[in-house]
């Protein structure tokens, strides 16, 4: 793979395939997203057989779960095609990285989809469309955002640093003949950083998996890893653990610097916790200090550029 490839449903392109016949194409996704990821559209109502335009369909609640029907003929129920649908589409996906659908969407929605418990009474947001709550179930791994969550800055960065982490492990771990104990060490050692700013006890707990990586079955163990890793980094990176990160970083070089630099350097790092500056701040100042003063270890944390420099320069414009 060139670029993370990543699932998306076809409206957020411009796929004319909305129920009404339109589309909800996202400027973002394709003028941004689409210069650094490889997008594959899916829709599933229309792999399903519905036409456009069409009645749309929503979700009604039963004893068994939400079930998406027609909304002028509830007996009209799309439930098992489009979990059908999934169920063909989720073994193919074992080489993406990402997948964005589009929100409130009873067949796509990640989160808070309209139930309809009565006709008389206020829909509760609850629910996952039924493909996309497929899709979640048989690869927790894969990160999955709505459109609409991309336009939080936070929520952003951390799905792209999901995907590229994600990339990474298709991309070295999982590459040539499979997982070896010393791919996995690898990984986890240059992702060190990378996950003390997510979680640290979701590190400690890889820790131990990678301790046993030589003894048993490493393909499990590898299957375990990746599952907990990703699990982890929906933890969200935030300043007071920036800050903790970059001090330990420091650590490596400062017997180095002039008390100056120093002093510029703890400046930078003191404002990202205050939230006056993005973390790029302080990290574009490490990497200058590493090239007058290498250290291997440090150079090849992922931490220091977790996806392209262009892309996070910006998401922090």
């Amino acid at each position: 793979m060139d670029r993370p490839k990543i699932g998306i449903s076809s409206c957020l392109l411009g796929s004319e395939v909305r129920y009404d016949g339109g589309h909800k194409h996202n400027s973002y996704i394709t003028r941004t997203l689409g210069e650094y990821f490889e997008f594959v559209p899916f829709c599933p109502e229309v792999a399903i057989g519905l036409g456009i335009p069409r009645t749309p369909i929503r979700l009604v609640a039963s004893d068994a779960g939400p079930r998406a029907v027609n909304i002028q003929d509830p007996t009209v129920d799309y439930t098992e095609a489009l979990d059908a649908y999934a169920g063909k589409v989720t073994p193919v996906l074992n080489d993406y990285c990402g997948y964005l659908v589009k929100k409130d969407s009873p067949s796509c929605g990640m989160e808070r989809v309209k139930v309809y418990y009565r006709d008389d009474a206020p829909p509760v947001r609850e629910a996952a469309g039924i493909y996309t709550a497929r899709l979640l179930r048989d690869h927790p791994e894969i990160p999955v955002e709505e459109e609409g969550r991309l336009m939080d800055p936070g929520l952003r960065e951390n799905f792209i640093e999901r995907v590229y982490a994600l990339y990474r492990w298709r991309t070295t771990v999982e590459a040539d003949d499979g997982p070896t104990p010393a791919r996995l060490v690898d990984f986890h050692t240059r992702h060190k950083f990378f996950m003390l700013a997510h979680h640290e006890h979701t590190y400690r707990e890889l820790g131990r998996i990678v301790a046993g990586a030589g003894e048993g079955d490493i393909a499990e163990k590898s299957n375990s890893y990746v599952h907990l890793f990703m699990q982890g980094l929906k933890h969200k990176a935030n300043p007071k653990k920036n800050t903790n990160v970059l001090m330990h970083i420091m650590g490596y070089f400062k017997d180095h610097l002039t008390g100056e630099d120093k002093a510029e350097l703890l400046e930078l790092i003191e404002a990202h916790r205050q939230g006056l500056v993005p973390v790029l701040v302080p990290i574009t100042l490490i990497n200058h200090y590493l090239k007058k003063f290498p250290s291997e270890y440090v150079a090849n944390q992922i931490y220091l550029q977790p996806h392209p420099r262009e892309l996070m320069l910006r998401n922090h414009v």
